[in-house]
This record gives C-alpha cells, sequence and structure tokens, in this order.
C-alpha cells in the first residue's frame, strides 16, 4: 500500500510543481513603470544594424510606445545588446569593449580586449527607467541562424515582451 501511495504523490508533485510556472513569477514581478510608461528610448548596442532595425521595427508595429530621439524625454529606455546586462561584456558597435552593468550603465575598457565574447551568442533586451537607471526587465534570445532568422533574435524580444504584457494588461 506504501508504494502505491508514493507512486500516485510523485505524479501530484510534479504537476503542482509544473503549475508553478516561470510565467507566474514574471507576472509578480512586473514593474507599473513598464506598465503605465508612455515613451521609450530605443538604444542598439548589438553592432548590428539590422538587428536593431528589425527590433525597431516590431517595437513600431506594437504601437504601444511612442518612440522618442532623446533619453531626457523617454520613460524607459530599450537596450538591446549582444551581451548580458548582468555585468557581462559587450563589443560596442564602434568595435569597442565593455561591461554592462546591472543599472544598464556601459563602462568601456581602456583597451579594446576581444577574448571576452562568449561562444554562443544572444542577444539581450533591458528595459530601464530612464530617470533611475533601475534595470525593470531583460530577457535573452539566441542569436539566430538559418531556421530562426540571422537577424530576428532583437524582434523577437520585443514581441516576447509584447506578448507578457498583454497577458497581464489586455
Amino acid at each position: 500500500m506504501r508504494i502505491s501511495a508514493r507512486l500516485l504523490l510523485g505524479p501530484i508533485l510534479v504537476i503542482v510543481t509544473a503549475s508553478y510556472c516561470p510565467a507566474a513569477q514574471k507576472q509578480i514581478s512586473w514593474s507599473p513603470r513598464i506598465l503605465f510608461a508612455k515613451t521609450v528610448y530605443f538604444d542598439n548596442q548589438t553592432g548590428s544594424i539590422e538587428v536593431g532595425n528589425n527590433a525597431l521595427a516590431q517595437l513600431k508595429k506594437w504601437g504601444r510606445f511612442q518612440i522618442v530621439s532623446d533619453r531626457k524625454h523617454a520613460d524607459l529606455i530599450f537596450l538591446l545588446s549582444a551581451d548580458s546586462p548582468n555585468g557581462a561584456n559587450v563589443i560596442l558597435a564602434d568595435g569597442q569593449t565593455g561591461t554592462i552593468h546591472s543599472s544598464g550603465h556601459i563602462e568601456k575598457d581602456p583597451i579594446p580586449n576581444y577574448n571576452k565574447e562568449s561562444q554562443t551568442r544572444y542577444a539581450y533586451l533591458t528595459v530601464v527607467e530612464a530617470s533611475s537607471g533601475e534595470t525593470l526587465w531583460s530577457e535573452e534570445h539566441a542569436w539566430g541562424g538559418l531556421l530562426t532568422g540571422f537577424n530576428s533574435a532583437g524582434r523577437r524580444l520585443i514581441a516576447d515582451l509584447e506578448k507578457q504584457i498583454k497577458e497581464i494588461r489586455p
């Protein structure tokens, strides 16, 4: 009898654990500053014009935010980068290397160090509150290839942000 109770309890624990998914955790952590923002400044730091243009086109297609050309007039900054925003390394469009801090600030290296780049390439979208510099949301997506599209990572990140916001605030 004990064995059959354990066999029954195992699948129940799996179902309960699966129902408590990361999506529910993301909803809890959403900041009202993202949900009620009106203006964004888009900053492409990927080093790829195509990836940035595709992401910007997706952002315009979404139509949720007014895109401004000056950071000072934005509620949020959408930072699209090629490296993790959590203290990771980045290669900027001009070839300079640096480190992105959790605040979204990029500290350039005095001498470029190109050996910092990781083997697998990812694109990161970080939503930063313009007034405080606080990171409100961040996500990564593999930098695509033949099957997913070579320059689609930024577009997919914007689409994912759009989907998550629509789940919270339809």
